[in-house]
């Protein structure tokens, strides 16, 4: 992998939590989902089909343990996964957590409501829970 940053609306808009085999891991700050983002440490990404082919899988499998790590957190009800990468160019995706009465239900949860920041300790527990279900470093 090459010389890597996160977006900077990423890094203002979400926690790092840390990096797993393959993406760095965020925590969105808006209290009302467990929302996670993975970014692929690879310089450059954009869509899905410019992943190389010898990290697909791995991307697979932490889309996978995040969606786990998501569900278990809240006992969601569905997990949304998505990449729209249309206001940030780097590919990344979002894995978030939903309830049937979240303030967003059935819709997606762009756009809707303001987003509620995370008390420090609350994001902490969160940040140390998805550490621990991903088996990531800080």
């Amino acid at each position: 992998m090459s010389t890597f940053d996160v977006h900077n609306q990423l890094l203002n808009d979400c926690a790092v939590i840390g990096d797993a085999a393959l993406c760095r891991v965020l925590l969105m700050n808006d209290a009302r989902f467990p929302w996670l983002i993975l970014v692929p440490r690879i310089e450059g990404l954009r869509d899905f089909h410019e992943v190389p082919a010898e990290y697909r899988s791995t991307l697979f499998d932490e889309i996978e343990s995040a969606s786990r790590a998501a569900q278990t957190m809240i006992n969601a009800d569905k997990i949304n996964v998505a990449a729209l990468g249309n206001q940030v160019p780097q590919l990344h995706v979002h894995v978030i957590g939903r309830l049937k009465n979240d303030v967003a239900w059935p819709g997606p949860v762009w756009g809707v409501g303001v987003a509620v920041p995370y008390e420090d300790d609350v994001r902490s527990k969160r940040i140390a829970f998805v550490s621990d279900a991903m088996g990531i470093s800080s």
